[in-house]
């Protein structure tokens, strides 16, 4: 009597791939969900973002409201935190890929042990490169509102003038030669890998934060562009937080940053020629 072979039993290893797949998934999904209900909470300001996105008013032209709020260390240590909660809910879902590749490199390799673990540095290091991009907007922030040129309620630019400037820089952002270096970098998880890859923690938070900067070398002139609209206004947050995503997950789709590039530079120069024309 021939025995049929009972087919292998899933490993300890194998179990353990998937349930820190699993652990990384979640724990990425959390954090974005978290970082979400927070900006949309209004992050400790006296408005929630849902409120302030009803009284946003046309580019160019907030609401009147109150007075400008002091500005001291504690104001300052709120703006950098909404600066940061913001960039964590817009910018960790389109880098989630990466994060979970990342973490299938590890499982595969002689560190599998700690796959979950040194994912988390790598997200830890890339979130790190946006701390360092909201410290540069808290500042960029405080100038502005000092020399009167953005309104301190409603955080957003005051000037058409200067409003439809910065479309229009942020347009030819999108058509430079390192936006398109930049990019390349986020489009191709993989080989940013392959080419950075470095064992232990410290090398997890290395790549992570590498990755993080040359996603900033791409996206900092549209997060620039939160000044235009309103910091804390939900249909710009929502809708340069798709873009981005779209820019990085769909690589054969060149065109798109050209066209958006042209399209901000024309609603630009429309909102200058608006704001000279109502002068006379």
């Amino acid at each position: 009597m021939t025995s049929h072979p009972t087919p292998p039993r899933t490993g300890a290893v194998e179990r353990l791939m998937r349930r820190e797949r699993v652990i990384v998934l979640f724990g990425v999904s959390l954090i974005v969900l978290v970082a979400a209900w927070y900006t949309i909470a209004g992050i400790g300001m006296n408005m929630t973002a849902t409120e302030m996105t009803r009284m946003a008013g046309p580019i160019g032209e907030p609401m009147q409201m109150g007075v400008a709020p002091l500005w001291d260390l504690q104001y300052a240590i709120l703006i950098f935190l909404m600066w940061w909660v913001m960039m964590i809910a817009m910018m960790t879902p389109s880098a989630a890929p990466a994060v979970l590749l990342y973490s299938a490199i590890k499982r595969a390799g002689p560190e599998r042990d700690k796959a979950a673990q040194f994912s988390f540095c790598f997200l830890a290091g890339y979130l790190i490169a946006w701390a360092l991009f909201s410290l540069a907007a808290t500042g960029l922030q405080w100038g502005l509102e000092s020399i009167g040129l953005s309104d301190g309620p409603m955080m957003t630019i005051r000037s058409k003038t200067f409003a439809g400037c910065v479309l229009i820089t942020a347009g030819a952002y999108q058509l430079s030669d390192l936006k398109s270096a930049c990019l390349r970098h986020c489009q191709s998880p993989a080989r940013f890998i392959a080419d950075h890859h470095k064992p232990g923690a410290y090398g997890a938070f290395r790549i992570g934060a590498l990755h993080g900067l040359y996603c900033l070398g791409c996206c900092w002139a549209l997060m620039a562009l939160l000044f235009v609209g309103g910091i804390m206004n939900l249909y710009w947050i929502a809708g340069i937080a798709i873009y981005v995503a779209l820019e990085k997950l769909l690589p054969g789709a060149r065109w798109l940053p050209t066209l958006t590039g042209l399209a901000l530079i024309a609603v630009g120069l429309w909102v200058v020629l608006d704001a000279v024309m109502s002068i006379f």
